[in-house]
């Protein structure tokens, strides 16, 4: 079989924040899929970059009163401790701010004009005119033209899901200025995506393979006529006007590449740098027929790497993806979203601060990951019970107990059962499919086994009754199927595995030697621990709520008072007055009640409030309570949450239990703003 050659890449993380733990998963999801290949011979380049342009970092890096180049540069510096600390092993991270991206982002660019597929036309912007420039639709608010839920962003409504442009908002401002921004009109450039020869393409392309079957039903939405043969897929808008961090569009002054058309482009400028600095030839490796592209991505940016990334890539002549892996997204506590303040947040370097085993997340991660597009959830409870069960008491339990009865170190015996070279041939291909959660789950049935073959033999009763020779036979025979397990865990932990290999002295595992048996007289080293449990209390402070920033006085009440606020910055709080017309249990969810409220607007609101612990539902259903009316709607697994509704607690929540939701006296009515 020829050797496989492999163009592995993750998802670019905005260069205007650290990581959070939604990366993590990602990298690390990619990292085991690239070791196991690289267990089985592939030729494998694992890239990743900064995605560093747009309005939003020029914006954050002028309120931080930075460059746009040194503020990249100061995100880009904290990127290694979470790397290394999680073993995630990529061979090059790079930035789309180089100069490999800048020279491939306008090449792409020309070749699509050259292709007939660049056209121009004037429209009309919304502009800031305190700002002086033309604003993203992200930073354009208004009222949703749809449902008229207030603070909606310009492309989207969070609340009702409509789709629309920001010139239907009603009563649109800037969110960086708050000025009433006007129209503007400028000449702007389109990728012609409804181009019928792109369409013909796209349909090809995302129907041979490249997709799973679930991603494949979202984006054939774009591409399948309506009844009137029209499709949904339009002209893609490609370029922004300065001011602008970006990459300039080539002879149109003032003109920048919209930062999502040089932000895949990066996958390749990376790539390149890397390549450089290896001494392999860029063009001549990508133009390899044999060569494989692979990108990780979450399903948030299906649309960009499903249709428009390889569209570019195809009509600029050049290689597309020959697959793309989407995975969903990451909850805490059976779906509720991470929450540092509230102690639902997993911070990565908070993780590794407290001495918690960057493998133990590893092991739990990829035994909750499929091939398949599907959230996962982290469990503390689940977590630590998988970790200690698994793979201290099944896994690590066969090495610290089988060696105690092999004298001198040396194994009488080369035995490896069929069943482990069974397990060995199918954990490969789960790997291959990236259905890690399956492969754990054989690996841990199989250690099952031989526990239970272990405990069955009793060698310690073996040894009181003068048979030492049987017992070191049935020990080696467990050693054997160590190492195999060895092999399999190793794409998720390596060190683990590394340490392992050290203990056994059979020098690095493959798949062409996982099931291979140590021969007889093999002599093992010693036997150190390899893993430790979990402790419950890591996984308190891990998830112990975020201590409040700058602090003032205490009072009463247990709790330090927040730094002083203006008047101003109170007003833009709308507290309204609600009636809980229905309130409800929200399954799947041991903290959160589900309300409906009338605050006088004509309609219902649904909002997700954590008393549950406080209330039944039937407590509540008629009171009156205090609505905190323009909170942007949140999106959460059980549904949309359109506000917040106040109650009290007890600074020390643990000392002095009890939340107390607030109610308005009599006279108060649905709709009467508090002031």
């Amino acid at each position: 079989m020829p050797q496989r050659k492999l163009f592995v890449t993750t998802a670019l993380p905005y260069a205007n924040g650290k990581f959070h733990i939604g990366h993590i998963m990602e990298y690390i999801q990619a990292d085991i899929w690239v070791r196991h290949q690289r267990m089985q011979g592939s030729q494998v380049h694992f890239v990743c970059a900064d995605d560093a342009h747009g309005a939003p970092i020029m914006i954050a890096a002028d309120k931080a009163g930075k460059t746009p180049q040194a503020f990249v540069a100061e995100i880009a510096a904290g990127r290694k401790p979470y790397l290394d600390g999680f073993h995630i092993a990529f061979d090059n991270w790079h930035s789309t701010d180089a100069p490999e991206n800048h020279e491939l982002a306008q090449a792409i660019y020309r070749d699509l004009k050259v292709n007939g597929l660049v056209s121009s036309k004037t429209i009309e912007q919304f502009f800031d005119p305190q700002k002086n420039m033309f604003l993203p639709d992200r930073f354009i608010k208004g009222e949703c033209p749809n449902c008229h839920a207030k603070d909606q962003y310009g492309d989207n409504c969070e609340v009702c899901g409509k789709v629309y442009s920001p010139t239907d908002l009603i009563n649109p401002y800037s969110a960086l200025s708050g000025a009433t921004p006007v129209l503007k009109s400028s000449e702007h450039f389109f990728f012609k995506l409804s181009d019928p020869r792109c369409l013909d393409f796209l349909r090809q392309w995302t129907t041979s393979g490249a997709v799973q079957p679930e991603v494949l039903n979202k984006i054939t939405e774009w591409l399948t006529p309506d009844s009137e043969g029209k499709v949904a897929m339009g002209d893609w808008d490609i370029s922004r006007d300065a001011p602008y961090f970006g990459i300039e569009i080539p002879d149109a002054p003032g003109k920048y590449f919209y930062v999502w058309l040089d932000a895949p482009v990066g996958y390749l400028a990376s790539l390149k740098n890397h390549l450089g600095k290896v001494g392999v030839d860029y063009d001549r490796y990508i133009a390899d027929p044999q060569v494989e592209q692979v990108h990780f991505i979450g399903k948030d940016i299906i649309t960009f790497h499903t249709l428009f990334w390889p569209a570019m890539l195809h009509f600029s002549g050049r290689k597309v993806p020959n697959k793309v892996f989407v995975h969903g997204f990451l909850t805490v506590n059976n779906g509720e979203k991470m929450s540092k303040s509230r102690g639902t947040g997993l911070d990565p370097l908070k993780y590794l601060s407290l001495a918690m085993n960057p493998e133990w997340l590893r092991y739990y991660l990829a035994a909750k990951l499929n091939g398949r597009n599907e959230d996962i959830d982290f469990n503390p409870e689940d977590f630590m019970a998988r970790v200690n069960s698994d793979l201290v008491g099944k896994y690590v339990n066969i090495a610290s107990r089988a060696v105690k009865f092999i004298e001198g170190g040396k194994l009488v015996s080369s035995q490896v059962e069929p069943e482990a070279t069974e397990l060995a041939q199918s954990v490969q291909g789960l790997f291959e499919s990236r259905d890690y959660a399956r492969a754990l789950r054989e690996v841990m049935a199989y250690a099952d086994k031989v526990n239970t073959r272990f405990d069955t033999a009793a060698p310690w009763k073996l040894v009181k009754e003068g048979q030492g020779g049987e017992a070191a036979i049935v020990c080696s025979d467990c050693l054997q199927a160590f190492k195999v397990m060895t092999a399999c865990l190793k794409p998720v932990m390596p060190e683990l595995a590394a340490q392992a290999e050290a203990f056994l002295k059979c020098g690095p595992l493959d798949w062409s030697n996982a099931a291979q048996a140590l021969p007889v007289g093999h002599r093992i080293g010693e036997y150190k621990h390899l893993m430790q449990r979990v402790d419950a209390k890591q996984l308190d402070a891990l998830f112990e709520a975020a201590p409040e920033a700058a602090p003032a006085a205490a009072t009463p009440g247990g709790e330090e008072l927040a730094p002083p606020i203006t008047i101003d910055d109170f007003a833009k709080v709308d507290l309204r007055i609600a009636k809980i017309v229905e309130c409800k249990a929200v399954e799947g969810s041991t903290k959160l009640l589900q309300l409906t409220l009338d605050a006088g607007e004509g309609r219902m609101r649904n909002v997700f409030s954590g008393i549950a612990s406080a209330y039944k539902p039937e407590q509540l259903v008629g009171k009156l309570t205090v609505l905190v009316a323009n909170l942007a709607p949140r999106k959460m697994k059980f549904g949309v949450s359109e506000g917040m509704v106040l109650a009290a607690s007890h600074g020390d929540e643990k000392a002095n239990p009890g939340i107390f939701v607030l109610e308005p006296t009599s006279g108060a009515t649905p709709g009467l703003r508090v002031r």
